[in-house]
């Protein structure tokens, strides 16, 4: 008998497995901090002989080096993908065996990457489960876009003919277990449900139902921005990342606060938005630890800058610390944990501003003030208030300058970028009112909503 173990990584929207059988197990896809993967072989009883990648990945630092390294376990990483240091280099059709009749066989995926590759989980020589990485997703596939602009179109293309290869060489009832595709941006649309087969994804699945020319089309118009961070994950990853240190950062006091935000460096403040409105540092970011810190931190904040980290309590400061490893934002300068009152100076008040909903919105009226749209692009044309101004969220702290003068109205979605964007321009020194509220709810205010 074998077992699969999923181990979901929420914030940055994917998931890692162990597969194994009664002694031995493999390790896919592995996230930076390994201790979460080494539990579980643990609770199994069973030994890491291999960890595998399906990919060099562009939204996370892999934990696979490193797990190997305190392992022993053999690392392999698809031949073709050019990195720094040893491993064992899978092609097409490699098999290893993982432990008494259960085998791991390579499939060349390209699509996602170049070098993509697939892993397919043999029992007794029968496919039981797929590895799919970043090729097929639950209904959807991994974004082409993240290698090179001039790839593009042909990755799309080698999307569409990986996800018919799987279809055609693997059972209907083989499970189909992709890295990407929960929240994702690695992930071309966003995933439906929390578990497929190959026979689910025949029938559902674009890159299996539509011809070629129609799937590249659509899956090209459809591709959403790209998180800036991306940009040095690949390297990081091809480099060989460092282990990580989770031992909790220097602490710092209400004057070092007030002497790091005077140097221009960046200070977080983790608690959730309800509480950040009410009372908060002047001048510091609001990224709750509740929402997708590490996407959007990593995103915004100018690479390789200063952060201080505010936290509610220790537990609360170490999950983010643990979040962000994850994405190569390794040590925080310092961190502070408990109220506002205890991180500023002596006889300085806290900032705050107010909150409200669409309906709060509708009934004061928009005239004389400033409605600021903070969602994607897509996100926008689906349906945007009337007048509204439109800056995403990954893009206001280099576009301050653009907001229009007078009281800021900001909205998203569902309130938490609002809240971040609220926390810019009140360090900004804006007027803000955060608009923290379901946009389903703006119609419903009786306020315009227009597509296009």
């Amino acid at each position: 008998m074998f077992f699969i173990d999923t181990i979901e990584l929420e914030g940055l929207g994917n998931r890692h497995y162990l597969a194994g059988g009664g002694r031995q197990a493999v390790a896919v896809d592995p996230p930076r901090d390994v201790d979460q993967v080494l539990a579980a072989a643990a609770r199994r009883g069973v030994r890491i002989s291999h960890v595998v990648e399906t990919h060099l990945h562009n939204d996370y630092v892999t934990g696979g080096l490193e797990l190997a390294r305190v392992t022993g376990a053999r690392y392999l990483v698809p031949a073709a993908a050019r990195v720094s240091f040893a491993r064992v280099p899978v092609a097409d059709g490699d098999t290893v065996t993982v432990d008494d009749g259960l085998e791991l066989r390579a499939v060349a995926t390209p699509g996602h990457t170049p070098h993509h590759t697939a892993y397919v989980l043999l029992e007794q020589g029968q496919p039981v489960a797929a590895f799919t990485g970043g090729s097929l997703l639950i209904g959807t596939v991994g974004r082409p876009d993240l290698v090179e602009p001039r790839l593009t179109e042909d990755l799309a293309r080698a999307q569409h003919a990986s996800a018919h290869r799987l279809a055609a060489e693997l059972p209907d009832e083989t499970a189909v277990l992709p890295t990407h595709g929960f929240g994702s941006f690695c992930s071309s649309a966003q995933a439906e449900g929390d578990a497929t087969t190959i026979g689910k994804e025949k029938a559902v699945n674009a890159a299996l139902t539509e011809d070629v020319d129609s799937f590249v089309a659509r899956l090209l118009a459809d591709l959403d921005d790209v998180p800036a961070y991306y940009a040095h994950m690949g390297p990081a990853n091809a480099a060989g990342p460092a282990p990580v240190d989770l031992t909790p950062p220097a602490v710092a006091d209400a004057g070092e606060i007030a002497s790091r935000l005077a140097a221009g460096e960046w200070v977080v403040d983790l608690r959730n938005r309800v509480a950040f409105a009410e009372g908060h540092v002047a001048g510091s970011f609001n990224f709750e630890a509740e929402g997708k810190i590490a996407t959007y931190l990593a995103w915004m904040i100018p690479w390789g800058k200063p952060v201080t980290l505010l936290a509610e309590s220790p537990g609360q400061l170490a999950d983010a610390q643990r979040e962000l490893v994850r994405v190569g934002i390794d040590r925080p300068a310092s961190a502070a944990t408990g109220t506002p009152q205890e991180w500023t100076p002596e006889g300085v008040a806290p900032a705050s501003f107010p909150r409200s909903t669409f309906a709060g919105l509708a009934e004061h009226g928009t005239d004389g003030i400033v409605v600021l749209d903070v969602r994607r692009d897509s996100e926008r044309a689906a349906g945007h208030l009337a007048g509204s101004v439109h800056i995403p969220i990954h893009q206001l702290h280099k576009r301050l300058h653009e907001v229009p003068a007078g009281t800021v109205w900001v909205h998203c979605a569902g309130g938490m970028r609002a809240g971040i964007a609220a926390s810019l321009l009140d360090a900004a020194g804006r007027d803000v009112v955060a608009v923290d509220d379901g946009f389903d709810s703006a119609a419903d205010a009786g306020l315009t909503v227009v597509t296009g």
